[in-house]
């Protein structure tokens, strides 16, 4: 669903759940942030999310490994620790057991490894395959990481490269490379849980992840709730090795024109960009990487940190007094 339709079907529910009837709800339906957060007490709160949605590759475990990563990393972006999920599946009867038993396994297996357990969950039968967690996480209540924590003259730093949407897609159309697939995989199986850590590490107060709004719509959000603008560089920002070529060929998920639809009139691009570039900054991503504003001061330790725990983070351009995105 695109956001401006999203932003017309969430405001009936918005009217409803006012949220200074609730000033336990930190954060709610009323911020764009990326997960719900209740205040437990005065040293921790309670972090909850969803997220579900249909295969992106054909590998069924893969399927279930990158839907779960993507839950969880809401989480991640709120600088929380995710310790319990419940699975949502839909599933094909006609399919094998084994083909949906992989997509739950896969699921299973990297939430083992972010130690969280799946403690149950619901499913139901429907004509494609969907799937995802309702995740539960703990966050310091002082120290919660939203999207308006930017300031003027923060480090902007991308900690996965984009590219995943226009390779998924080539994919569909039995157009993608082997390789290529592989190489978004394995971006995409990754867990946010090192860049979460690094972000609490140095106390940083503004992030979000990149998914299905693109870097673009995701950080217009960012400087619309921080009320700053955003400068980018587009030669510092990493893509996948094959999503020029994807770019090139056309073959964008529909989110990517709904993206610049909405978003577009928020962003002014240098001449020089060439609209394929542009295109591919708006591409939506899956289980995409943090987005997050690192002070000025504190940028070389964080990037030498970043480096020791074999963390990927590239500084992509600054927080600036203004509105909406530059780039450059």
């Amino acid at each position: 669903m695109n956001a401006e339709t999203l932003a017309q079907v969430l405001r009936p529910v918005e009217k409803l759940f006012d949220a200074r009837q609730f000033p336990d709800l930190l954060v709610g339906l009323d911020q764009p942030d990326d997960a719900a957060v209740w205040r437990l007490d005065d040293q921790r709160s309670l972090v909850v999310t969803t997220d579900f949605f249909t295969p992106v590759v054909d590998d069924p475990a893969d399927f279930g490994s990158i839907a779960a990563a993507n839950s969880l990393s809401d989480i991640y972006a709120m600088g929380g620790t995710p310790f319990l999920a419940l699975n949502v599946a839909a599933l094909l009867p006609s399919l094998p057991a084994e083909v949906n038993a992989e997509i739950l396994r896969g699921g299973a297996e990297k939430c083992l490894e972010a130690g969280v357990v799946i403690a149950g969950g619901h499913t139901i039968q429907d004509e494609e395959p969907k799937y995802g967690l309702v995740a539960v996480g703990f966050v310091p209540t002082a120290h919660m990481l939203t999207k308006r924590g930017v300031r003027p003259g923060d480090a902007l730093v991308l900690t996965k490269p984009l590219g995943f949407g226009v390779t998924t897609t080539a994919l569909k159309q039995q157009k993608a490379a082997p390789k290529d697939v592989a190489e978004v995989t394995g971006w995409m199986k990754k867990l946010n849980q090192q860049a979460g850590k690094l972000a609490m590490e140095f106390d940083l107060h503004g992030a979000t992840d990149i998914s299905g709004f693109s870097l673009l719509g995701h950080g217009y959000e960012m400087t619309a709730a921080s009320g700053v603008g955003f400068r980018l560089e587009v030669d510092k920002v990493p893509f996948v090795s094959c999503a020029q070529k994807y770019a090139e060929m056309g073959t964008f998920p529909g989110g990517a024109a709904d993206n610049r639809h909405y978003f577009g009139r928020w962003v002014k691009f240098a001449e020089s960009i060439s609209e394929e570039k542009q295109r591919l900054l708006f591409d939506p991503q899956t289980s995409g990487g943090l987005l997050m504003a690192v002070p000025g001061s504190a940028v070389d330790a964080f990037l030498k940190r970043a480096l020791e725990m074999d963390q990927p983070a590239w500084v992509i351009g600054q927080a600036v007094p203004g509105e909406g995105i530059e780039v450059i």
